[in-house]
Order: C-alpha cells, then sequence, then structure tokens
C-alpha cells in the first residue's frame, strides 16, 4: 500500500489492478496514506482536520483515532523544525551493539566498540 507503483513489475502491477478493481475500500486506504505522508512531508497543518475526517469514515479509522488522542504530538511534529530522529537512530545503534555483545563484554568493550563505531 506505501510502496511506489514505479517499482512495481509487470505482473505485480497486474495483480494490484485486479485487488484495486475488487476492494475500492482498500484503494481509498491507500490515498488517505499517502495524503498523510505527504502532509508530514509537507509540513502542511491545516491539511489535518480535512484529513481526520476522511480517515475516520474509512478503513484507517484506528489509526485515525490513535492521530486524534495525540493530535497536539502530530500538529508539533507537523510544525516545528525539531525531530529526535538523530536520538532514536542512536539508541537504536547502542541497543543493536548491547545485544550482539550480550554475555560477553563487560562496559569497558562495549564503550570501545560504541566510540569505534563513530
Amino acid at each position: 500500500m506505501t510502496i511506489s507503483r514505479d517499482t512495481l513489475s509487470k505482473s505485480e502491477t497486474i495483480t494490484v489492478a485486479a485487488i484495486e478493481d475488487q476492494m475500492p475500500l482498500l484503494v481509498e486506504a491507500r490515498e488517505i496514506i499517502a495524503a498523510f505522508h505527504a502532509m508530514i512531508r509537507r509540513k502542511s497543518q491545516p491539511n489535518l482536520d480535512p484529513w481526520l475526517d476522511r480517515a475516520c469514515a474509512s478503513l484507517v479509522a484506528s489509526f485515525a483515532n490513535g492521530v486524534i488522542r495525540d493530535k497536539a504530538a502530530v500538529e508539533a511534529a507537523i510544525d516545528l523544525p525539531w525531530s529526535n530522529g538523530q536520538t532514536e537512530g542512536q539508541i537504536t545503534k547502542l541497543k543493536l551493539v548491547k545485544r550482539q555483545m550480550y554475555g560477553r563484554g563487560k562496559l569497558d568493550l562495549l564503550q570501545a566498540r560504541m566510540l569505534g563505531a563513530n
């Protein structure tokens, strides 16, 4: 549902077209998801309320309800220039190294591994 149509093979394109012919609600859900993605990427908050109205009446209603519950955070993510992506990436890297070394090293080895990974 989220993959670009340009990257599909001919047989995949035919399969997707057949599914879309039989499931128009699925097509609408894909369009709603694409609109949300575009809204986030373009930082277009005025489109949030109309998107929520449309999404609540579709197959992605549970996702839309989650957005409504945390609407302030979604609005902040759209409006504000800050992101915690860099922090989350570092935490993920640390957890990966920790899991790789679980039971095999002490803090000094973990520290050397993290400093060497940069």
